[in-house]
């Protein structure tokens, strides 16, 4: 239950190296002569340069140095579908001995080996044990929040020097705001998983024997060093001996899957004392520490990954400014994965991607539309969005990378998500605490009504700004706050939600300081809510539009202008849901709320109609023809004029809107008219105009009884 604890998230294959990384490639020797080492300091496990340069030499199979020219983009995507069915099949078989997590399994090995066992755990407890030991001080002098940034950096520090093992427990750590106070999130989010390469000699023999056939019937040349290294594996470039395509080839890390079962085997160990002993932790520690080595025991299987993307790519990649590389699939296994390369600069090099004449603004709104249907729509997102996984190409698409580690979210917690936005909107923190229950925040037998005030005290100062002016991270910050003193069990989907939207508005400030990912965001919520007919959606946008009996045409203006401005919108989907709702059998409640905002309506629009004809009669007219009465035949007050008139503007702006929507057709109406051929809508418009006929006939009779009045009095 975490984050994409890094995955390997060097398969940023997809970066080119300076030139002068491709002379230090050139002269290393693969074969165990002096082995040259890229230096890099990327942020947060992003690992590969990233300049729009020339392409690196890279070496022959033979040896001979060979620098990249043009290229024969031939990709599995011009394959016929059958050949690359059987082509996945084959990697499957290839990778039909890739490790399972299995705790039994760890049990029966290293139950057997306790030096070893013993030698890791003195490692760990020296490393961790101090750690605890200076945070007890710290309790014990009072010092505890004084040094808490220090003890979060000494703790970041401390999992860097274990091992990846724990490098993925930090950064999992770092997405849990239930868990760990603010400054140890903020320190667990920039873990490095940079690890020394292994020998380039090992790699080859690896892709030899996972694909089953000599380096040089694969490759026609190589690079003699990988571009990037990290904890689980590193990457080389390539080119396709049969078609002269330029890969990456990322090859895992001997011995990985043995340092990774034992820590887990050790750490497996201390949950199971921890359940059987420590009553203060009410959560199932065994179980978390199961689903979390699941995780990442599914990150070592390259073809998973490979499947990963093949299904990112099928889902999101449909939109024109999102691309996703193709596997090759004849030349990937369990430990092996050779990918399409990716020409590109990291998100969060500003200045490199504008130099092509792009813009990071445009490339982080393609991030987050893409991102809100992730993890909203299909439910299935990329758990590690950080700038090392996203690549702005040189015709300014987004590419998507390193499909490790994912994650799902529960198609009812999908529709709770934007329901709890609708909520906060509302500023309803009774219905924003009972959403913990349908998102899995809270066992249904806790009580939430302390949760109330929390809620409200930190939400009433936030919503005090705009939408435009509020800031995703101090809503993120404040909230995690909130959960962290109360009994909340955050599950991983929710806080990687969380932190992939953060990272996005993290990238955006980069470029413009008062960007606000929120804002960036509405539009697709606005667009949700009055398209999508799911039924809570649907109640949802009533609850939005409808208080106390009244229908807020405000609201609906503001979702329609909203919604506007995501490019799915389509005005006759706003219209259909809506019907479908009305008159449908659970639709008598809102059918009364209707009737009586259409009959208000229709009386806005005819006499404010009448009135507006009234006023642009010349004054000297007005007087003449009314016996004197400047008033007119009205006898409505000066602010109930005014109320009609605003309702009939706001109503008619709405018109406008849809109409202007880019794919409005006049023909969308066709159906609404069949609709109201049903008995039920029948019903619905005699209703209205019985109604408008009784409030217009009192207002007639209100001024037949005034006119005697009037003349007596002259």
């Amino acid at each position: 239950m975490s984050s994409s604890v890094a995955s390997f998230t060097a398969n940023h294959h997809i970066m080119l190296l300076s030139c002068a990384d491709a002379v230090r490639l050139s002269g290393a020797n693969s074969s165990g002569g002096r082995r040259v080492k890229l230096r890099l300091t990327p942020p947060r496990a992003a690992l590969v340069e990233a300049r729009p340069q020339q392409v690196p030499a890279i070496r022959d199979v033979a040896g001979n140095s060979n620098v990249t020219g043009q290229t024969l983009q031939v990709g599995p995507s011009s394959r016929d579908r059958a050949d690359d069915m059987q082509s996945e099949a084959r990697a499957m078989t290839r990778a039909a001995d890739a490790s399972v997590y299995s705790p039994n399994l760890l049990s029966n090995k290293y139950g057997s080996r306790p030096i070893k066992v013993l030698r890791r755990a003195l490692q760990i407890f020296n490393g961790l044990g101090s750690f605890a030991l200076k945070v007890w001080l710290d309790q014990l002098n009072g010092e505890l929040d004084r040094k808490m940034r220090l003890r979060a950096i000494e703790l970041r520090q401390t999992f860097t020097r274990l091992g990846p093992t724990f490098v993925k427990i930090g950064q999992g750590l770092s997405t849990r705001p239930d868990l760990c106070p603010p400054e140890y999130l903020e320190e667990l989010s920039e873990l490095q998983d940079a690890l020394p390469t292994f020998p380039d000699a090992q790699a080859f023999s690896c892709i030899e024997r996972e694909l089953g056939r000599p380096l040089e019937t694969v490759y026609s040349s190589i690079s003699p060093s990988p571009i990037a290294a990290a904890s689980l594996g590193q990457v080389y470039k390539a080119q396709l001996k049969y078609s002269g395509q330029v890969v990456a080839v990322k090859v895992q890390r001997p011995g990985i899957e043995e340092a990774i079962g034992l820590d887990f085997y050790l750490i497996r160990g201390v949950g199971i004392l921890i359940n059987k002993y420590v009553d203060i932790i009410s959560s199932d520690i065994v179980a978390l520490i199961d689903e979390f080595a699941r995780r990442v025991y599914q990150e070592l299987n390259y073809v998973q990954e490979g499947q990963n993307a093949r299904r990112f790519k099928k889902l999101y990649a449909d939109k024109e400014d999102v691309l996703v590389p193709d596997i090759f699939w004849d030349y990937t296994s369990g430990k092996v994965l050779t990918m399409e390369w990716v020409e590109g600069v990291k998100l969060n090099e500003q200045e490199a991607i504008e130099r092509q004449g792009l813009k990071v603004l445009d490339l982080v709104n393609t991030g987050i539309q893409c991102s809100l249907r992730q993890l909203l729509e299909y439910g299935y997102f990329h758990a590690d969005p950080h700038p090392g996984n996203l690549l702005a190409t040189p015709e300014g698409k987004l590419a998507f990378l390193d499909f490790g580690m994912m994650s799902e979210t529960p198609e009812e917690a999908r529709f709770a998500i934007i329901g709890h936005v609708v909520h906060m909107v509302n500023r309803d923190y009774e219905a924003m605490a009972r959403d913990y229950y349908a998102l899995d925040f809270l066992s249904p037998n806790v009580d939430v009504s302390p949760i109330v005030p929390a809620l409200r005290d930190f939400f009433d100062d936030a919503l005090n700004s705009t939408v435009s002016e509020l800031n995703f991270k101090t809503l993120v910050d404040g909230l995690g706050a909130v959960l962290y003193q109360y009994p909340f069990n955050v599950p991983a989907y929710y806080a990687l939600i969380l932190r992939s939207l953060t990272v996005l508005e993290g990238l955006a400030l980069y470029a413009d300081p008062k960007f606000k990912v929120l804002a960036a965001s509405y539009p697709y919520f606005a667009k949700r809510l009055l398209t999508d007919p799911n039924p809570y959606l649907r109640d949802a946008l009533i609850e939005l539009l409808f208080k106390d009996g009244k229908f807020r045409w405000s609201r609906l203006e503001n979702l329609l202008v909203q919604g506007k401005k995501d490019r799915d919108f389509s005005a006759k989907d706003a219209l259909q849901p809506v019907l479908k709702l009305l008159l449908g059998p659970d639709g008598k409640e809102l059918r009364d709320l209707v009737i009586k905002e259409a009959i208000r309506v229709s009386e806005a629009i005819i006499l404010g109609s009448a009135i507006e004809s009234f006023n642009s009669v010349p004054g000297p007219m007005r007087t003449f023809v009314f016996n004197g009465n400047a008033s007119g035949p009205f006898t409505i007050s000066a602010a109930e004029q005014q109320s009609l008139m605003e309702l009939r503007a706001q109503v008619i702006k709405i018109w406008g809107l849809l109409q202007s929507s880019e794919n409005f057709d006049p023909n969308l109406l066709q159906p609404i008219l069949q609709v109201l051929q049903e008995p039920e809508a029948r019903s619905i418009g005699g209703r209205v105009v019985g109604g408008i006929s009784q409030r217009l006939a009192a207002r007639l009779l209100q001024q037949v009884l005034r006119a005697p009045e009037t003349t007596a009095a002259a």
